[in-house]
């Protein structure tokens, strides 16, 4: 059984919520956010106690804490709940930077506390399919990945806060390039970047606009990677695996299609069940994404985020 605190009650705070609550074997026992109207809105519309700190979270009967903090934060709360040896469940990215994720990933390893990324990705039905067609040649030999990102508004319409803007913490790359980043390494070995290129507003202040970047996988299959917004266009994730024989398309983030020489694109409508992130988490599963490699996906957006 998992008893978890969360800590950081925004949109994403609430997601989860929401999805622990359709799980049989995880029980929320508390909730902590700064603001405290937020925080009174989400205790009463979830029926979960509100804690008044950080430290009365990490204090409660709790195995597992769940952080889901603007980066800044993640690395102190991490240290703090690998003190007192409780189990961390970090929002991505892994920190603010890399010095603060080689932090955390220090400070489990000298805790002994397990970890996992929330990577929701990783847990979809369509996700686990793609790659189990591309391990078993339905494409053929894979000869390039692409990433291709579009927003026309960022940050997203149904996302706006005072930090997913700011060129400190938000902006895609952090947001939304993690998850894609997490499916290659697992797919194809870590990545090595040949160039890249960002644009970035005139405002100090805010995110980048732009991004294009490439390189090669440890088997050294070239991708291309790019990465718009405030375009004319409706917003689309395009992540695509070209084979030989083949091409398997991710389609915003759940539709899956294959495509044949010749032939218009089939979308795959029939998948295996999969585990939750928390079954996985439950059976203490190799499958879920620690703070190592979260670490190795910090160093690609602290790479890439450079001017």
């Amino acid at each position: 059984m998992i008893s978890i605190g969360i800590i950081g009650a925004g949109i994403v705070g609430e997601r989860i919520i929401k999805q622990i609550q359709q799980e049989s074997h995880v029980e929320i026992k508390t909730v902590y956010d700064q603001q405290t109207e937020r925080l009174t809105e989400i205790s009463e519309a979830y029926g979960i106690p509100m804690a008044k700190s950080v430290e009365e979270v990490l204090h409660s009967d709790i195995n597992w804490v769940y952080i889901a903090t603007p980066p800044a934060f993640h690395a102190e709360i991490a240290e703090l709940a690998a003190s007192a040896g409780i189990n961390i469940l970090c929002e991505k990215p892994l920190a603010h930077n890399v010095e603060g994720g080689e932090l955390m990933a220090a400070s489990v390893q000298d805790n002994r506390v397990r970890t996992a990324m929330h990577f929701p990705l990783m847990y979809k039905p369509a996700v686990r399919e793609m790659a189990k067609r591309i391990k078993g040649g339905d494409i053929g030999k894979v000869v390039r990945v692409e990433l291709q990102t579009f927003f026309p508004d960022w940050p997203r319409l149904w996302q706006q806060n005072p930090w997913i803007g700011s060129r400190s913490q938000g902006g895609f790359v952090r947001e939304v390039f993690p998850h894609y980043f997490q499916l290659m390494n697992r797919l194809f070995g870590e990545l090595s970047f040949t160039s890249h290129h960002i644009t970035y507003p005139e405002q100090a202040d805010k995110c980048e606009t732009g991004l294009i970047a490439h390189g090669v996988t440890a088997q050294q299959i070239p991708f291309l990677l790019t990465g718009i917004s405030g375009t004319g266009q409706k917003e689309l994730l395009q992540f695509k695996v070209y084979g030989e024989q083949g091409v398997l398309t991710l389609e915003n983030w759940s539709n899956l299609y294959e495509s044949k020489k010749g032939e218009d694109r089939q979308e795959i409508t029939e998948f295996e069940q999969v585990p939750s992130l928390f079954e996985e988490m439950n059976k203490q599963s190799t499958f879920l994404v620690n703070f190592d490699e979260g670490l190795v996906i910090q160093r690609y957006i602290d790479h890439l985020l450079a001017e």
